[in-house]
């Protein structure tokens, strides 16, 4: 079974216009609202594999009634920790004839010490040996870095595997947790190495991330690819050459193809091309939205795997 994890999750809202202006008013030509969230986006992308999923999260309030209701209809199966609070609500503008975006996130409700030990404890009575559990995105105000760590440590002591993709001191932390696979982009891996690097020597990160605790780690590097390590071997992934429209959620994409991937027997590398197949179908496509399994195989088969040096 995978679980997917969303501490700090939003509705997504995409406003489309034609292209941008200050200090003027712009009229939106289209509209869109989708369940947002990075382990949300990975549930969702999962859906279109035709792949189950489970996912718990922080929700409140109207917003998060929504955002239950939306997941529901995507038919995405959850288990919801309610809060207090009030989800938020994440902005994008697409810019269409520019083909740039604006995306501005709300920094998310407070959650208190009694709803976060409510959210252990679920995942503490869901963890099985032989799943998978994503752990994504930023963490909402109230929750110490080290959250990521602690629902690690209840994951992986029950005999299932925890992918993080998050940035800043929990992906540190979750790191030295001994998480099992971790997936940064360059500039999230750039803050816990130092380095700062150009994709093109990506894979010099790789070995200092497994310094810092992380099992394997998958570095993604958007219309790059990603650069992928199990701690002996490395390896370079190229995506297909696709006419991007959104590239917002096309990481999320990648962490659900991959845990796809690997839930089905997949080697590392095989599961690690699914995933950038998916990255690329995500990013080709309009909004939020995410591949189906037949576009998602197509891409694939453009995916280029290249051994590098062993790190």
């Amino acid at each position: 079974m995978i679980f997917t994890v969303t501490l700090n999750p939003a509705l997504d809202w995409e406003l489309t216009v034609p292209a941008f202006a200050f200090d003027t008013v712009l009229r939106a030509t289209s509209s869109t609202i989708d369940a947002g969230g990075k382990g949300f986006n990975v549930s969702r992308a999962l859906a279109a594999l035709g792949m189950p999923s489970c996912a718990l999260g922080f929700v409140g309030g109207a917003t998060g009634q929504r955002l239950a209701a939306t997941l529901a209809a995507m038919g995405v199966a959850t288990d919801l920790v309610w809060i207090a609070g009030e989800t938020r609500t994440n902005v994008s503008i697409v810019a269409a004839e520019e083909r740039h975006y604006l995306k501005v996130n709300e920094p998310g409700p407070a959650i208190s010490a009694e709803e976060q030990v409510t959210l252990l404890a679920r995942v503490r009575q869901l963890a099985r040996p032989g799943d998978w559990w994503v752990l994504a995105g930023s963490l909402p105000p109230g929750v110490a870095g080290g959250f990521y760590g602690e629902l690690i440590a209840v994951i992986q002591q029950a005999g299932a595997r925890a992918i993080l993709d998050s940035s800043g001191e929990p992906l540190r932390l979750g790191c030295a947790a001994g998480v099992w696979l971790v997936k940064p982009n360059l500039e999230e891996a750039a803050q816990i190495t130092g380095l700062k690097l150009p994709p093109e020597r990506a894979a010099e990160a790789l070995q200092p991330i497994h310094a810092l605790g992380a099992e394997h780690v998958l570095i993604s590097l958007g219309r790059a690819g990603a650069v992928l390590s199990d701690g002996r071997q490395a390896w370079r992934l190229r995506p297909p050459q696709v006419e991007e429209h959104n590239p917002i959620g096309a990481g999320d994409a990648l962490v659900a193809g991959l845990v796809a991937g690997l839930s089905q027997g997949e080697s590392l590398p095989d599961a690690a091309a699914l995933g950038v197949a998916c990255g690329a179908a995500a990013a080709s496509l309009p909004g939020t939205a995410f591949g189906t399994r037949t576009q998602v195989e197509a891409l694939r088969k453009g995916v280029v795997v290249t051994p590098l040096l062993p790190v």
